[in-house]
Parts: C-alpha cells; structure tokens; sequence
C-alpha cells in the first residue's frame, strides 16, 4: 500500500514540510497557537497532558493546509457550528472506523473518510437540496453508474458499505485523472466534468490557485477547507474544545439472508432493539420492508442475533404460507 504523506502545513504563511515521502514519518497538526507556542509545542504538551489523545489519531495522510479559509471553517464548528459538529464527532467513533477500513482496504487515504463527515455528517438517509442521497451523497445518475441499485423499494446509495466502495471506485478515478486528493474532492464536489473545463480554462490543477482565480463555485471553494478543519478538529477534539464527548460504539453487525415480506419493524421488536436502530442498519430498504414478491434480501443485525432473525423469518415465513 503506498502510504501518502503529508505534503504540507501551512499556518500564518510558514511552510515546514515540502516534500512528499514514501513513507514519512509521522506528522502532526493542529490549531495555531494564540500565544508564543509553535504549532509543535502545543500539540506535544497537550499530548503529554492527556491520557485520552491517541498518537495514531494524530497522523495524516491527507495533506494538511492551514489557511485563512480553514481556520474561519474551525471556528465556524467551534461556534455558531458547534452543537451539530459535536453530534458529527460522536457519530464519527461508530462510522469512521468500518469506513476507513474499506479505505484501507482499497489503498486509498483513510482520511478521505472525512469527506462522508462534511457530506452527510455520517446520516444514511441524508438528502440534499440537488437530490443526492446517502452518506457519500450520490446523486443518481453517479450512484448508477458505479454499480448502486435504486427503485421503488431499494435504494444502495443509503447503504454504508455498499456506498463506500462505489465512492472508492468513484475516487480512484478522479485521482487517475486529476492527480490531486485536493482536485479530487473538488471534482466529488461540483462534476468532474465542470472541473475539467476550469482547468482547461485557466491552465491550473492546483486547487488554491483556482479559488484565487475564482473558477471553482463558491460552494467547491469552501469544500476541501470544510473536510481540513472537521479533520483537524476531529483528530484531536479537545485541543479544539470538544470535551465530554459520547463515544459511541463502533459499528459491528451480521448479515443474514431473509425472505420477501419480511418487516424491520416487528424484527426489530423481535430482537429487542430500536426501530430506528435496525432501520439505520439496513437504510437501503427506505420503506422498511423487503416486498413479497421479492424472493430473499442479505439484512444487517447487530452482532449476535443472526440467529434469532432466522428463526423470526422462518416463523414469517411458515405464517405466511399458511
């Protein structure tokens, strides 16, 4: 797997790595000081200080810009941002793992997880203002062709596996073309085929130099800063002052073939869990329920109760035919 480094950090205009490496050793980041502390200082006496801050938390594999625009996005989740960025964070100990596996997994930097982070914040059944759908929020069209099912009944582009690894094929391609994670996320972001043209246009494919330029929507122009500071924060919350946060339990589950008909409302009272929970599991099935005319359909449970789905679909099943 190669291993990318980080290619540079940049705060108040000090450039203290230039080169990409294959691998580096690791590299740190965190919000510039507010006193006389460097960058470095800080971040190792609050690493010193706290038990709760892993080392491995604080390695990118992104590059790492801190900029004007940056730092207005981190004290936008500081502030204003603050309450729904916490819930983000909480969120991100129970997704970030399993997606940053897949990553892995692919060869790919475990960071580009981020992404999910600022276009969802981790929601399977997110939906935005330009219909695209699901944690990676793909729109139809792309969900398509990169292999997500949709109709009356089945939508892929909610299920988070299935969702990741189209947006890791998805992504191998723009890096193929655009060679750039930075590009890469700004072509996730408004079309490959829009940010085709701008670098044709003004004959750049150095993301900062395009906002100078102003080629990139306003909206692209925001959207690699958004990932940077919800990265940077993330990494090390309570630098950052996100304390007392829940640690939710990291996703884990089963999967178990049922029968058509089946119903993830009574199967979730069956295995005493919340509606919502096995809904969530299984976000792909958006009306909650497989159709009857449906043969069988691959479910998620939580781990351990594989076993007692079987039984109910069996039960179902016999009610059924009876």
């Amino acid at each position: 797997m190669r291993t990318w480094a980080l290619i540079s950090i940049i705060v108040f205009g000090t450039q203290f790595a230039t080169a990409e490496t294959t691998p580096p050793p690791p590299v740190v980041a965190a919000k510039p000081a507010e006193s006389a502390l460097s960058l470095k200082e800080k971040l190792k006496a609050l690493t010193a200080k706290s038990t709760k801050v892993h080392s491995d938390n604080l390695i990118f594999d992104l590059p790492v810009t801190y900029n004007a625009k940056v730092s207005k996005w981190i004290a936008y989740f500081q502030g204003r941002g603050n309450k729904w960025f916490r819930e983000w964070i909480q969120r991100s100990y129970k997704y970030m793992p399993f997606i940053q596996e897949e990553l892995r997994k692919a060869n790919l930097p475990a960071d580009l997880a981020y992404m999910v982070m600022i276009e969802s914040g981790f929601a399977p059944n997110a939906v935005s203002h330009a219909s695209a759908v699901g944690p990676w929020q793909f729109i139809e069209a792309t969900g398509s062709r990169y292999g997500l099912e949709k109709n009356w009944w089945l939508d892929e582009r909610r299920d988070l596996k299935k969702s990741t690894l189209a947006a890791i094929r998805y992504l191998k391609d723009l890096y193929a073309e655009f060679g750039s994670w930075y590009l890469v996320a700004a072509s996730y972001n408004m079309g490959e085929n829009g940010l085709r043209r701008q670098i044709t246009k003004y004959g750049s494919k150095d993301y900062w130099t395009l906002i100078k330029l102003k080629a990139l929507p306003a909206e692209t122009q925001e959207y690699v800063p958004k990932i940077l500071a919800a990265m940077l924060i993330t990494k090390a919350p309570n630098l950052y002052g996100f304390r007392d946060l829940e640690r939710m339990d990291p996703l884990e589950y089963e999967i178990v073939s049922v029968p058509g008909g089946t119903d993830l409302g009574p199967l979730a009272d069956h295995l005493g869990i919340t509606r919502k929970s096995l809904k969530d599991l299984n976000a792909e099935l958006y009306l909650g329920y497989i159709p009857r005319q449906v043969e069988n359909h691959f479910i998620r449970v939580p781990k351990g109760a594989a076993r007692l789905t079987s039984n109910f679909a069996h039960d179902q099943r016999k009610v059924a035919l009876e």
